[in-house]
């Protein structure tokens, strides 16, 4: 393989202005290091210097061939200038790696030119190593010569460290706790990433009760450790703001708007300058609260109640929602011009039932926060760990509330547990429990639905029924679309197929039409 080199002209080191040493000369007599092709760019000015520099080279080294390039520069500390002429040198070069090894020469040439050599290398527009030259020390009649290779892979400790510190950061948000989810895995990597190199907007989307709190807390302190942000993280859930109370809250409000001492306030977003904003449920703002924040993210400016003088706050935001915002603005429940400005970067946290593989290290962990909360050692015993964590995982099991759900149950046990051992007995009463309340749960939604459409009294064992073809119906694009769905079993044992009439002789049943159902 060649060596070739690449640098400026040193149009005052090269002329031996300091101690007679002259580094582009020098480079080519450094005898462990033979230079095959030196590539010396210079201005048209300096031509003279360029040429007696070409000669003496090939006078010291016979093996280097000098390549002259001209470059000329109208101001070479214009780092605009510079950059651009050398990145169109790199180009147009015709790099062959197969062949050659290239280096840059850093020592000649200004800082910027410096600063453009680097830049330039660290991307690889120019596949180079750098080479620091330096004037003789003691004996050394040539001067000092160094090597930088900014190929990372090959400093096994700097890459060891950096993957330590990625780590780290991975555990970061993650809290701590380990997960065999590879979906899970891959997103709290590109999360790290992403929070870690921009300022955009987050949007964490998922069921209640998945950690969207949490993970939001965490990546402010990943942006807090990578110097991304100064300021606070200001959290509020949206849901509590309602009516006339939710404008002063978040964009304050002025005492002049009321008269009455003691009511003008900052508000979450001027609290939030230099930090995070996190609206969780953002999709329960109204639309007067979603066209103020969109100009607030999109301005840094609003206007405070009762105030004709604009404020300046400057946050990064991170947005929760349980239900999607892109359904949410085809029915036009929400803005979709602030949907655009936040779901750049959109991330949704898997729920609890999807992760089972991480089921036994989140049961470890939710039980060292209990023996925390209550100051107390606790365990299971064998079999009710093994009858606890069967149930966790089966498929059937449910966690509507996710890791609420999760870490409320395990608080019970072992608040309850005889001698701080969880028995099995204990389990079996606990998920016992936890079924009640679902079903419950469950049945009073599916009464909350049919409710909505109907006031005529129905059977119990209608409701269940009822309420998912409701669901169904308004999740369809229509009528004969929900009844294929509906009766995706039975239509393969009847001789005609006409879903659409039965499930309008079955919404009639109850008073209902298909028109009223998705209207």
């Amino acid at each position: 393989m060649r060596n070739v080199v690449i640098g400026f002209l040193g149009t005052q080191l090269d002329m031996g202005k300091r101690r007679g040493w002259r580094p582009t000369v020098s480079l080519c007599q450094v005898e462990e290091f033979p230079v095959d092709r030196l590539e010396l760019l210079y201005d048209r000015k300096f031509s003279r210097l360029a040429h007696g520099v070409k000669r003496d080279i090939e006078q010291v080294s016979r093996d280097t061939e000098v390549m002259l390039r001209e470059m000329n520069m109208d101001d070479p500390w214009d780092f605009e200038e510079v950059y651009t002429k050398l990145y169109d040198f790199a180009l147009s070069y015709g790099f062959d790696e197969d062949r050659e090894r290239y280096h840059v020469h850093l020592t000649t040439g200004t800082h910027v030119g410096q600063i453009c050599w680097f830049l330039l290398s660290e991307s690889r527009h120019i596949p180079a190593a750098l080479i620091q030259t330096g004037p003789p020390r003691g004996d050394n009649q040539i001067g000092t010569f160094d090597l930088i290779d900014l190929d990372l892979s090959r400093y096994d400790a700097l890459q060891q460290r950096f993957d330590q510190q990625t780590r780290e950061y991975g555990d970061l948000l993650k809290g701590g706790i380990e997960t065999g989810n590879a979906r899970y895995n891959a997103l709290i990597e590109r999360i790290e990433q992403v929070a870690g190199l921009s300022n955009a907007p987050i949007l964490l989307q998922g069921e209640s009760g998945t950690g969207k709190s949490e993970l939001a807390a965490r990546i402010y302190e990943l942006k807090l450790q990578r110097r991304r942000v100064k300021g606070r993280l200001v959290s509020v859930n949206c849901a509590t703001l309602k009516g006339a109370a939710a404008i002063p809250a978040l964009f304050g409000q002025r005492r002049s708007f009321t008269g009455q001492p003691g009511t003008e306030r900052a508000g979450l977003l001027r609290e939030a300058d230099g930090g995070v904003l996190f609206l969780d449920e953002v999709d329960q703002l109204g639309p007067d609260e979603q066209a103020m924040l969109l100009h607030a993210l999109e301005t840094g400016r609003y206007y405070p109640l009762g105030s004709d003088t604009e404020v300046t706050s400057r946050f990064q935001i991170i947005a929760g929602a349980t239900r999607d915002l892109a359904e949410l603005a085809g029915e036009g429940a929400f803005r979709p011009d602030l949907l655009s400005r936040l779901n750049l970067w959109t991330f949704r946290l898997p729920a609890l039932r999807e992760r089972p593989e991480d089921l036994e290290t989140n049961l470890m962990y939710e039980l060292a926060r209990a023996e925390r909360t209550l100051g107390t050692r606790v365990g299971f015993n064998a079999d009710a760990r093994d009858a606890w964590l069967r149930f966790a995982r089966a498929p059937d099991t449910p966690w509507p509330g996710n890791f609420r759900d999760f870490g409320g149950s395990v608080l019970r046990l072992c608040t309850l547990a005889p001698r701080g051992r969880i028995t099995r007995a204990q389990v079996d009463e606990e998920i016992e429990t936890l079924r009640r309340r679902w079903q419950a749960a469950e049945q009073d939604h599916d009464a909350r639905l049919v409710a909505e459409v109907t006031n005529a009294p129905l059977d119990p064992f209608d409701i269940p029924q009822l309420a998912n073809a409701i669901r169904v119906c308004r999740a369809s694009s229509s009528i004969s679309d929900a009844g294929r769905r509906l009766f995706a079993v039975s239509r393969a044992q009847r001789t005609t197929r006409n879903d659409a009439d039965r499930l309008r002789k079955y919404l009639a049943r109850f008073g209902l039409t298909w028109s009223e159902l998705c209207e």
